[in-house]
């Protein structure tokens, strides 16, 4: 299959008609935003990994109420954590000193505040009931049965590799297609197992080594913030881009006031990986938090997700004060150009700049 035929193909299977994807992002993503992408003719896309069945029933209804056209649900498929009494209760006595300083003390003990989609029967049943076009899996792969059971609602399925063993688990899974996510990408790495070697391999080259190695529509995700990437992108053989740090600095967002001034300014010049917010290495830009990570004696964080749980404490603690440096503050490796615009004019130039992109490509001559 050509590119473009191949791109053709990934549209119609999607629904939509730029190959421009928002990507999920939990808790910064809105049924607003979601849809003005899809409006514009994108894929619009909210992840409802921070939430149970309900709240993702009633994200999944408002987004509908604004748009007629597909989108996108991304759910987490982790492994269920482990919880572990003594690394617990370290972490907190080594949260508790910044905490003081914010006048709070850590809570008492952590819990796993997010069920992962694998053992969440309320979220997959809720799935086949409301039937939303597009679901999309980060983390790994829920069970043989539930895909069977999504794909007869009618519900087209997407999951996210970062290397090739990921990607062909997710071919013989019966995915229709796969999101390559390079290491530059923002939030989470989506490694199926977090204690496993990880090449971090970066988009471009994950991209062409799975276009060569899996037949399937592959999305290039990592690091794409505008026309040039989406082209470089198309042109190493993917059939659309995901962005998502590209839209985190739109109104539609919910992100808040100390985020959104380091997406916009220099703090979006360093990115770095972190476990210390959530127990799972995830890229954001360096802060206070990110910090702690890096403190030699630091002991090991909490199994992800519990580790959140004391993340979302100190962040709250501080954000009183007005310290925001301890927010998960999620970006890729080219956040720095990041651009404050409605989401649906974002789309609307990122295709426009696309197509002189590409026609600036086509009249080079080697």
């Amino acid at each position: 299959m050509t590119t473009q035929a191949g791109k053709r193909a990934l549209l119609r299977l999607l629904g939509i008609q730029k190959p421009i994807i928002q990507a999920p992002m939990a808790r910064v993503s809105t049924p607003a935003l979601a849809a003005a992408v899809s409006n514009a003719g994108g894929l619009g896309s909210l992840g409802v990994g921070a939430t149970n069945a309900d709240g993702a029933r009633t994200m999944i209804r408002e987004t509908r109420a604004l748009t007629d056209k597909p989108f996108n649900i991304n759910v987490f498929c982790h492994q269920p954590a482990i919880a572990d009494a003594a690394v617990e209760r370290a972490w907190l006595d080594w949260l508790a000193p910044v905490l003081g300083q914010y006048d709070a003390a850590p809570p008492e003990s952590l819990s796993e505040i997010y069920t992962s989609f694998v053992a969440d029967r309320a979220m997959q049943q809720m799935f086949v009931e409301e039937k939303p076009a597009v679901v999309s899996f980060h983390f790994g792969l829920p069970s043989a049965d539930v895909i069977a059971e999504l794909k007869r609602a009618g519900i087209t399925l997407l999951a996210s590799a970062t290397n090739v063993d990921e990607a062909k688990q997710i071919a013989a899974a019966g995915i229709e297609a796969i999101i390559a996510q390079g290491i530059e990408a923002g939030g989470h790495r989506g490694v199926f197992d977090p204690d496993a070697a990880d090449d971090r391999l970066g988009t471009f080259a994950l991209t062409r080594l799975l276009v060569n190695e899996v037949q399937l529509p592959i999305i290039a995700a990592g690091g794409i913030m505008d026309d040039a990437g989406i082209a470089a992108a198309l042109a190493l053989g993917a059939q659309a881009a995901q962005l998502g740090t590209a839209f985190v600095a739109c109104p539609e967002t919910s992100i808040d006031g100390g985020y959104r001034r380091a997406i916009l300014g220099e703090s979006a010049r360093r990115t770095t990986f972190t476990t210390a917010i959530s127990g799972r290495i995830a890229r954001g830009m360096a802060n206070r938090f990110t910090a702690l990570c890096d403190d030699p004696h630091a002991p090991r964080t909490p199994a992800y997700p519990i580790a959140y749980d004391a993340g979302k404490a100190l962040h709250a603690a501080a954000k009183t004060k007005g310290e925001f440096g301890y927010g998960a503050q999620w970006a890729g490796q080219a956040a720095a150009l990041a651009r404050e615009l409605p989401a649906a004019e974002l789309v609307v130039q990122l295709e426009r700049e696309l197509r002189q992109s590409i026609e600036r490509m086509q009249t080079l001559r080697f």
